[in-house]
């Protein structure tokens, strides 16, 4: 397990318990650092000013925002004055339909972990959420921010979704009028029937960071790294819609086979 990134607790009513926060992902492929092309060496950032060009010590450092043709240096105090965020409480605001928050506005995952002393109404609050389908909204800060989420129960944990803002959230771009032919709709619709099926995410392999990884393991061994296949070009196989449609779909029965279905479990924990 991971160290905690966050410790406070979930407020509710007059109940609180008392959690620590766990990132959910976790990077498992190689990281490329920035490096002198000639001996390797890494390339250092240093922090210096455009006006003068002189190197700044982090204690010199401030916030600034700008202004027209100035900048507004914002400090720490006065940050301080900002009103108060409760820094480690979760304050739970509302309880909604998880339909009602769409998958959109989700940001980032994190696992909530109670301590002992406030194991039971983690377990009734986790339970309650589960069996009703719904999503509780909170405020909470990290960073120094104040953060929208929404806590879900997710199997045998509670999951805290951070989500953006709503005046974060772009408007979509305009989308054309809905195709009015019925038999190009309904031969859409049984390409989408036949490649109808559980979602397997262990099925789904990082294949861009394993071949990053034999290229490094290669060079590294000093063995000659085999070029990689391009990709296929499909944009040019448009043709006729519906004779593209039709061959979709006997292709993807063909793939699947003609008596697969989904089982259509619902993830997470089951009320």
């Amino acid at each position: 397990m991971p160290a905690a990134i966050w410790s406070g607790t979930i407020s509710f009513g007059l109940v609180s318990v008392p959690v620590q926060l766990y990132p959910v992902s976790r990077d498992t492929g190689p990281t490329l650092h920035t490096v002198h092309a000639e001996d390797g060496g890494r390339i250092r950032q240093r922090r210096v000013c455009e006006l003068d060009r002189a190197e700044v010590p982090l204690t010199d450092i401030a916030r600034g925002y700008p202004a027209g043709h100035d900048v507004v240096v914002v400090t720490d105090r006065d940050l301080d004055q900002l009103p108060a965020v409760a820094r480690h409480v979760i304050a739970i605001e509302a309880v909604v339909p998880e339909d009602q928050v769409d998958l959109i506005a989700y940001r980032r995952s994190y696992y909530t972990a109670p301590q002992q002393a406030g194991l039971r109404p983690y377990i009734l609050l986790r339970d309650a959420l589960a069996r009703s389908r719904r999503l509780a909204v909170v405020r909470y800060a990290m960073r120094e921010r104040e953060s929208l989420a929404v806590l879900r129960a997710r199997e045998d944990v509670i999951v805290l979704e951070t989500l953006w803002w709503d005046d974060e959230i772009r408007t979509a771009p305009a989308t054309p009028a809905p195709v009015d032919d019925p038999e190009q709709q309904a031969v859409m619709r049984d390409l989408i029937d036949a490649m109808t099926d559980d979602f397997r995410p262990e099925q789904y392999q990082n294949r861009y960071a394993a071949a990053l990884q034999d290229l490094i393991d290669a060079k590294a061994a000093g063995r000659a790294v085999a070029p990689a296949q391009p990709a296929p070009d499909t944009s040019a196989r448009i043709g006729d819609l519906m004779t593209a449609l039709r061959a979709s779909v006997e292709a993807a029965r063909r793939t699947r086979g003609p008596d697969e279905k989904p089982t259509r479990k619902r993830p997470g924990k089951a009320a």
